[in-house]
């Protein structure tokens, strides 16, 4: 009895190797935009011009890594995470949320400290490195700091995740072991069931 290649399991595992692939060439991609968008971030990093504090999200990421300044009508609130300060050393970030001019608000990390201890500060012009906050907004690190503080650590590009190569990597092998198994299973059905000896 001639056995058939079942045609419906065939391509159903055929599209899903086609996609894997698809998505493993996708993460290729995306890794090397991502190296364009580092490299281009540390070229501007070394850029001492101030540029406009970034109100909206388009602008966030063309103002990312670059000096800016606001002015804090009014702090809102304050808060410890944690920090490194610009020698390395861990601790954490004392940050303070502002009402600033022109309406909104922004965090603003006002300095480095070994422990949370809450901080005082009042507010007015501050100055310093554009990094990226929650929900595509941007936060200011302040340089100098404020309140008494040490300085924290630059925001630096490199620390930016760039791990699609790792994610294609699994996307081939996903591909690859999804093809070899229905392989072995096709083949292990077109052979037919063993004798019995």
């Amino acid at each position: 009895m001639i056995r058939r290649i079942p045609i419906v399991p065939t391509l159903v595992v055929l599209v899903a190797v086609a996609t894997m692939i698809g998505l493993g060439i996708w993460q290729l991609q995306r890794r090397a935009w991502k190296e364009a968008l580092i490299a281009r971030y540390a070229a501007v990093r070394a850029d001492s011009a101030e540029v406009p504090w970034p109100r909206d999200p388009q602008a966030v990421e063309a103002a990312l890594f670059r000096r800016s300044s606001v002015w804090c009508d009014q702090v809102l609130a304050t808060t410890s995470i944690a920090g490194r300060s610009a020698r390395g050393e861990q601790g954490v970030a004392q940050v303070a949320t502002c009402r600033i001019d022109g309406g909104g608000q922004v965090d603003v990390a006002l300095g480095w400290a070994v422990q949370p201890a809450p901080v005082s500060w009042a507010g007015g012009k501050v100055s310093g490195i554009v990094a990226s906050g929650a929900q595509h907004t941007a936060r200011l690190i302040a340089d100098p700091p404020q309140a008494g503080l040490a300085p924290l650590a630059r925001p630096d590009p490199r620390d930016i995740p760039n791990n699609h190569l790792a994610y294609a990597v699994q996307w081939f092998l996903f591909a690859t072991v999804a093809a070899v198994i229905y392989a072995l299973a096709l083949a292990k059905r077109l052979a037919g069931p063993g004798r019995r000896g």
